[in-house]
């Protein structure tokens, strides 16, 4: 009797401590609420000026255990908000974002790189104006934690890239408007 329970013993402190290595990827809706992409750029070499885009959707998910994970984000372009109306139409003409034909920006990973616990780098590809290109997000913060007001599990990040808006087709202006465009976004996710 003391043999079957000591191996029944051992068998659950076993599968208790391998529990770990097969959980589940844990999938988190973004919250459009606080995810906000924004861009900066060169005026002239004025001054940066920076915008941001008011409608973005999304999944993250996330094996912290296996170290991997997927980030899928769409960016409504037509909420582009320069902080001017007339710039905002400015940019969203065929120009620049060309709305009306592409109403949709688009970031689909395909590797979330860790340092330890924490993902450091995203890579992925960035759909700009029906044009597609590989990018790398760097990871300069990232929280995991439960929401203390939703009481859900959460997690947030702050990541950016640096692009050439000139490989996107909307180039117009450049060099004297910065043809560099760095792209940071804002992104907090609630677990479904």
């Amino acid at each position: 009797m003391k043999i079957k329970t000591r191996l029944i013993a051992s068998l659950l402190l076993a599968a208790s401590v391998m529990a770990p290595a097969f959980a589940a990827p844990d999938t988190f809706v973004v919250d459009t609420t606080h995810s906000f992409p924004r861009f900066s750029y060169s005026h002239f070499g004025y001054s940066t000026q920076l915008s941001r885009f008011n409608k973005t959707s999304g999944k993250v998910v996330l094996d912290k255990a296996a170290k991997t994970g997927s980030v899928d984000i769409v960016i409504d372009t037509k909420s582009v908000d320069t902080g001017f109306s007339t710039f905002d139409e400015h940019i969203q003409g065929e120009d620049f974002l060309d709305t009306a034909k592409f109403p949709t920006a688009s970031f689909k990973s395909t590797k979330v790189n860790f340092n330890g616990d924490t993902p450091a780098t995203v890579e992925g590809n960035l759909t700009i104006k029906g044009v597609t290109k590989p990018v790398t997000l760097t990871v300069s913060s990232f929280q995991a934690m439960p929401h203390p007001m939703l009481k859900k599990d959460a997690i947030g990040a702050n990541a950016y890239t640096v692009i050439k808006r000139s490989e996107f087709n909307a180039g117009k202006y450049a060099p004297h408007v910065g043809d560099e465009v760095r792209i940071d976004i804002a992104v907090e996710a609630i677990k479904e």
